[in-house]
């Protein structure tokens, strides 16, 4: 195959740059403790200093797999998949998504929102970050909108973004890992005077699980 022809079916999806794909449980926001299967996308624009998985972020670093393999191995460990990353919707997930809801299996996405929207996608978790903001379309589909909380300042970015999504999303404040005894008090005490909000905590890696 030639470079020309791997980028287009990069460019339509048929291939994605698998970082790792794993079974485990989902470890943080709504739907924590629950079985999934997990693809990690290579590829990110956005940056983020404190990102636990910055070995994602050149997409050029991970071979080029194709869809149907991926939808594979999913349907022989799970019922739900998360899509993440790196940033996911760098990439078109209209093929692969369509082919796992054909197979009755519920897909969710864990995305900064940097990027247009592209699949089938039944749980949108969207986790914003300052440097480079959702696009508008993303705040009135998402499901779950999650912070992450390093220091005092994120929680005005917390409420500047709950402002902008719908109704019925999901709010939650995550603190970062390195920043967790610090600000999950910061966190409780938030959340006890606005208690439309939640908290989520990595549970896998309390759990030591992927």
């Amino acid at each position: 195959m030639t470079d020309i022809e791997q980028q287009d079916l990069l460019d339509k999806g048929l291939m994605l740059p698998l970082m790792e794909e794993f079974y485990s449980l989902q470890g943080e926001g709504h739907h924590t403790g629950r079985a999934s299967y997990f693809i990690r996308i290579g590829g990110c624009d956005v940056g983020c200093h404190w990102c636990d998985v910055k070995e994602s972020w050149n997409a050029k670093l991970h071979p080029p797999t194709e869809a149907d393999k991926i939808v594979e191995n999913i349907t022989k460990h799970a019922k739900t998949v998360v899509i993440t990353g790196g940033e996911p919707l760098m990439w078109n997930l209209d093929y692969i998504t369509n082919q796992l809801k054909e197979r009755g299996i519920a897909v969710h996405i864990e995305t900064s929102g940097s990027h247009p929207l592209s699949g089938d996608l039944d749980w949108i978790c969207l986790s914003p970050k300052k440097q480079s903001l959702p696009l508008e379309p993303i705040y009135k589909v998402a499901n779950e909108l999650k912070v992450i909380i390093q220091n005092k300042n994120d929680f005005k970015f917390a409420l500047e973004q709950a402002s902008k999504v719908n109704n019925t999303c999901k709010l939650y404040l995550q603190p970062e890992w390195s920043q967790k005894d610090k600000m999950v008090p910061q966190i409780v005490d938030f959340i006890l005077e606005n208690p439309e909000w939640q908290a989520s905590m990595q549970t896998h890696k309390y759990m030591n699980i992927p």
